[in-house]
């Protein structure tokens, strides 16, 4: 089941971070198909943003584009706070980008300690902060899916600071759909293993899918109906979860 808005309902906004490429395009592209018009948030590559937005408005759905770093607090209040003036509170959110720069523990410089951690979890301050209140009031519940990892969960040898910052995700996550349950608004996250993007680049493609059990890497299109499930009605009587996406992996 997916999360399609129904036929004549007044369109529901979503903000997308880092849609440009990979699992946030597939997300967004998956939920235009629903029915959502979308605000898609890129740092670099603008060009990529734009192929997105032009894909979402092929299947007749409208996409503003936003360009922010998620760990500049300001950068973040001002293109969303724009954006939101202009076009209206976002009914939901999916919280997708992030960084990663791995680096055994002992070795692992300050910079990327804090790049990683100000990006992703920051980030969920951040952006979230400012579209909770606009959301309620809408009176109409809402949608928010954030993004964590199998790292967050289980660990992972050379991201000590990856691992934290998406443990940390999921940890917020849980806490923040009991704050909005009561006014409908499910708050859930989607941990994905090995999808086959950009972030494996240099990596052993063939050796990581021989050690999932469903024998083959994830694809962003696999995260994507992860999330489109969450958007559902099917799923609301879901918060406070973490859905894995990683073929078995325990």
């Amino acid at each position: 089941m997916t999360g399609k808005v129904e036929a004549g309902a007044a369109p529901r906004r979503v903000l997308v971070t880092g849609a440009s490429r990979g699992i946030g395009r597939a997300i967004a592209i998956a939920l235009a198909r629903d029915g959502y018009d979308l605000a898609l948030s890129y740092l670099r590559g603008k060009a990529e943003a734009g192929e997105t937005a032009a894909e979402v408005a092929a299947i007749g759905r409208r996409a503003s584009l936003l360009s922010f770093d998620l760990a500049d607090r300001q950068a973040c209040a001002d293109a969303i706070g724009a954006d939101v003036d202009a076009h209206g509170a976002y009914w939901g959110v999916v919280l997708n980008a992030g960084i990663h720069q791995d680096g055994p523990f002992p070795g692992l410089s300050e910079q990327a300690w804090d790049r990683v951690l100000r990006t992703n979890l920051d980030g969920f301050y951040n952006v979230l902060r400012l579209l909770v209140l606009p959301m309620l009031r809408l009176r109409s519940g809402g949608r928010i899916v954030t993004l964590s990892s199998l790292a967050g969960i289980t660990g992972n040898r050379g991201q000590v600071n990856y691992a934290a910052s998406k443990a940390g995700i999921i940890a917020a996550t849980k806490s923040l759909a009991l704050e909005l349950a009561k006014r409908q608004v499910t708050v859930n996250c989607v941990a994905p293993g090995w999808i086959d993007t950009e972030m494996l680049e240099g990596a052993d493609r063939t050796a990581l899918a021989a050690g999932v059990p469903l024998r083959r890497l994830g694809t962003p299109e696999d995260v994507a109906s992860a999330v489109s499930f969450l958007f559902s009605e099917g799923a609301s009587y879901i918060t406070a979860q973490v859905l894995s996406v990683n073929g078995g992996l325990l």
